[in-house]
């Protein structure tokens, strides 16, 4: 009989150590699917962040290189431009790339440097303690904002792909929503796309994935995919933000 599914060749064949019901194993099984698909197995390498994104170090099969808080993008900078012909990209967190990593991912992108970040926000600090990030939606309680976040004291939760659409160079912006089989699907044809342009020399590449955290959300799988329903997919709009090739 015929298989219908089987693990894509790009993850170690081992358990998942995310929490239950994180959709960062989503994530980085519809990575790992597209870099098959496109034969890029072997020629693709994955710059690792700070939190819980890194947990990839055990999981991904292929070529990995470790960066520093926040500074995935300036790493991937100098790898993809002293190997042109590998398809490199960064896996980042929110508080990863949106606090620490700010200065980076907007630099990076304002250059137009010639790889693709994949964006994971799920709207806290997930592995650090469920702390206030940038990307804590208005009234979303956190270890540091016990009470929910309050616009007058912490200001609005920050929009990525709105961000740095507005810049010239990047050539591909993209938000989606993980929380249903709809939004998966068009998020994996999204980091399909951003990964040809990649290949094909067009620019900077920027795909933001809509994910959860039950365990600091402190809800149930099902319950965190109803939140991301109501309260997440709502601020964040998910849509292609750029398309310049």
């Amino acid at each position: 009989m015929d298989k219908t599914y089987k693990r894509p060749d790009a993850i170690m064949p081992i358990p998942s150590g995310f929490c239950p019901g994180c959709l960062h194993a989503t994530a980085i099984k519809l990575i790992a699917e597209v870099v098959g698909e496109l034969g890029q197995n072997d020629n693709a390498l994955h710059v690792l962040p700070v939190g819980c994104s890194a947990l990839n170090l055990l999981y991904w099969k292929g070529d990995m290189i470790g960066a520093a808080h926040g500074r995935a993008p300036a790493v991937a900078t100098g790898i993809k431009r002293c190997r042109p012909e590998r398809l490199v990209f960064a896996y980042q967190g929110d508080g990863d790339l949106a606090a620490i990593g700010l200065a980076e991912i907007i630099a990076a992108a304002a250059r137009g440097e010639k790889f693709t970040v994949i964006f994971a926000n799920n709207s806290t600090y997930g592995m650090t303690g469920g702390q206030m990030a940038p990307t804590t939606l208005i009234g979303q309680k956190s270890t540091t904002s016990v009470y929910g976040r309050d616009v007058a004291d912490t200001g609005y939760p920050m929009k990525m792909c709105e961000l740095i659409s507005t810049l010239e160079a990047p050539v591909y912006v993209a938000r989606f929503a993980l929380n249903t089989p709809k939004g998966i699907n068009s998020a994996k044809k999204g980091i399909k796309k951003a990964f040809e342009l990649q290949l094909a020399g067009a620019g900077f590449t920027f795909v933001e994935l809509l994910t959860n955290c039950p365990t600091n959300w402190r809800l149930s799988p099902l319950g965190s995919l109803d939140y991301m329903e109501s309260n997440t997919v709502p601020y964040f709009k998910p849509g292609v933000y750029k398309e310049a090739v």
